[in-house]
């Protein structure tokens, strides 16, 4: 089995909604901004092959959105899912499984495409499963005030409709349960309702996929907690109980959002978790790109 990091794309997000209530004077130090007051955001996957499996967790925003959704979040970069599969020999075709963090659009949008005819739109992964969970599903499908511009219908329906969209039981650990791929699931509710954090053990190193848990390094701190998030001061006890089992178990963070940095790992301090080392998935695995 092995592990690919895929870049789907790299776009920017305003530095103030990224850091709630961290004033500028402190965040652009490790996240600098633009004169527009926008930061470097990546749309980082992780891509596991596993015996006849391949699967791919999230996907990015995707390519069908108007010029005016993607004018508000200034994509740049050459980076794409088809040209990262193809870097490492895949196929969109030969994805198995899709496993979503939640279904904000930067972590989703990617599953779904225009169909041949521009007249709708179809998984993007014909032969793969899409996996979320029923409480999240029915958030995201009955959504807030709050996050409904984050859950796009067209993002949703079209797994739901083509019959590619699956469950993960919350209590049973359905998926990869027969896999040798040591691989479970944390749920954390403080930035959206369920979203799944996976912690994946792989050649003797447990990698966590931080989603929006901790979007960056420049976040690690626990204060640090983006406006996004619908319970901050549940995010802060999510955050807190993590690290402190980062810290203790030498968790490798994985960072999805993180346009500079890939992985890192944390030491403590009086103040709490701290950043430690940066490193690249190649370097920690000692594999070549």
């Amino acid at each position: 089995m092995t592990l690919y990091t895929i870049e789907t794309g790299n776009f920017k997000l305003d530095g103030g909604a990224m850091f709630g209530v961290v004033p500028k004077t402190i965040w652009q130090k490790t996240n600098p901004a633009d004169e527009k007051n926008l930061i470097d955001i990546a749309a980082r996957s992780l891509l596991i092959e596993d015996g006849d499996k391949l699967i791919l967790i999230d996907t990015g925003l995707g390519n069908k959105q108007s010029d005016k959704f993607f004018g508000y979040y200034y994509r740049w970069g050459n980076d794409s899912i088809d040209s990262s599969l193809a870097k490492h020999g895949f196929h969109r075709d030969d994805i198995t499984d899709v496993f979503m963090t939640h279904l904000h659009f930067d972590h989703c949008g990617g599953s779904i495409q225009w169909n041949k005819d521009r007249t709708g739109f179809e998984p993007a992964f014909k032969n793969a499963k899409f996996w979320t969970n029923k409480d999240h599903w029915k958030w995201a499908t009955e959504p807030n005030a709050r996050e409904k511009a984050s859950f796009l219908k067209e993002n949703l329906l079209p797994m739901q409709e083509s019959g590619q969209l699956n469950f993960i039981d919350r209590g049973k650990d359905a998926f990869l349960k027969n896999s040798e791929l040591g691989f479970d699931i944390l749920f954390v509710d403080g930035h959206t309702d369920k979203q799944m954090l996976p912690h994946i053990r792989y050649k003797g190193k447990t990698l966590v996929f931080v989603a929006d848990l901790i979007p960056t390094v420049g976040h690690i701190p626990l204060p640090y907690v983006i406006g996004y998030d619908t319970r901050p001061l549940l995010t802060l006890k999510e955050k807190d109980v993590f690290l402190k089992e980062a810290l203790k178990n030498e968790y490798f963070l994985f960072f999805e959002h993180d346009a500079h940095n890939e992985i890192c790992t944390l030491r403590e301090t009086e103040k709490g978790a701290r950043l430690d080392n940066t490193l690249t998935f190649n370097e920690l695995f000692n594999t070549t790109a």
